[in-house]
């Protein structure tokens, strides 16, 4: 048996596919336009029951992109996280858990914390 690479869909081309499934289409003819078989289709419907599942939005606790670029400027600037914290009226544990889940005091960029927030 052929062993087949996973193909990830984009967040566009899951939107795709369910707007084509309210619309009707079957799970073959859209696994057709995407070049796959409906098989590569159904587990996208599935985990939510064929019902499209809300659109993701950021908890207002969640650290902003703004917030995240202080804390860059803060570690460029060589700040203590109970400094960075204060100044940002946030928790120094949030400071704490935002560094050591994104590389750290050495490693610690911005923007890809913030799209790694979203993955």
């Amino acid at each position: 048996m052929k062993r087949r690479t996973r193909l990830y869909l984009s967040a566009k081309q899951r939107a795709d596919i369910w707007d084509r499934w309210q619309r009707g289409e079957s799970m073959s003819s859209i696994g057709r336009l995407f070049e796959r078989e409906s098989s590569s289709i159904y587990p996208l419907l599935q985990l939510s029951g064929g019902i499209r599942p809300p659109t993701r939005t950021r908890s207002r606790v969640a650290l902003s992109l703004s917030e995240r670029e202080e804390i860059s400027r803060g570690v460029a600037s060589q700040q203590s996280m109970r400094c960075m914290a204060r100044r940002l009226k946030r928790s120094p544990s949030t400071i704490s858990r935002e560094l050591q889940r994104n590389g750290g005091y050495d490693g610690y960029r911005a923007a890809p914390s913030e799209q790694a927030a979203w993955d």
